[in-house]
Order: structure tokens, then sequence, then C-alpha cells
């Protein structure tokens, strides 16, 4: 990589950081820092994998890569639900891994400041609070930062 193209990946990354996806479980409102966001997809079949996590809907087949699927909703330990023509797939990558994430409805790309980003409860927390990074209000909703690294931290290999 010359010296010019690693400025500008550098200058792009850095274009990113503070910069979320926010998405809705319910009327929880969360978010997920775009650095690890490649694209939404809408749902489609998913082959089923037996002997997964009850999370894991499956696998797809997206340009000719297979990516796994995690219903982030099951995930939290929350009720399924039928999948809508709101529900769709965030496609993130992780560790060299693509991994598709179902959820129930994607909202905006909002700028979170460090000012205004708080750290999660270190107590009493739900199941799917366990893997945020920090809660911050946002135009008036409070949104939920998931933390990548804790949220794919057992499932980085699912099969």
């Amino acid at each position: 990589m010359s010296i010019d193209t690693k400025i500008v990946a550098e200058d792009a990354l850095e274009d990113l950081r503070g910069r979320y996806l926010t998405f809705y479980i319910d009327n929880t409102c969360y978010g997920i820092e775009l650095l690890y966001i490649s694209e939404i997809i809408s749902t489609q079949p998913i082959t089923q994998i037996p002997g997964l996590p009850i999370y894991y809907k499956g696998i797809i087949n997206l340009r000719g890569k297979v990516a796994p699927i995690i219903d982030v909703r099951l995930k939290f330990g929350q009720e399924e639900r039928p999948y809508d023509d709101k529900t769709c797939i965030i496609m993130v990558n992780i560790s060299d891994m693509q991994v598709g994430l179902i959820v129930d409805m994607v909202a905006d790309v909002v700028t979170i400041d460090d000012a205004i980003r708080n750290p999660p409860p270190e107590s009493g927390m739900r199941n799917g609070e366990r893997y945020l990074s920090s809660i911050a209000k946002v135009s008036g909703k409070v949104v939920l930062n998931i933390d990548c690294e804790k949220f794919f931290q057992s499932d980085l290999r699912p099969y």
C-alpha cells in the first residue's frame, strides 16, 4: 500500500469514528459504529445449521460468500417475532469475518461525540446490556451502543 493510499484509508476510518448506525429491537434504540458495518440487506432465505445456539438463524450466501446470521432479538434473550417489511440484516465485519445481524428496524446514522457517551451501568444489566460500550442521548432518544468485540466474543467461529 502506498503512503498516499494509506493516508486516504486512515482519513476514511477517522471519518467513521463516532458515527453509528442506529436500529431498533422492540422500542429500544441501539447503535453500532459504522467502522464495523459493510451493508444493510433485506431478509432473505436462511439455511439452518443444526446444533448452533438458538439465536443463530443459520447462514446465507451473499455474493458467493457464506455468512452466519444472528437474530439480535434472540441473542438478547427476547421473544422471537415474525419478520416483516421493516426487518433487515445488518452485515458486520468482525475479526476477518462477515456476520449478519437481524434487527427489527434500521433507523439513522448519527454522530455521537465522546462528550455525550456515558459508560453503561455495571450492575443490574439485562441480557443484551452486557454487550454495551456506551449509552448516549441523541436528538431526544437514548441510544445503547453495542461493543462488537463483546457481542461476538463467544460467537466468532460458530461452525
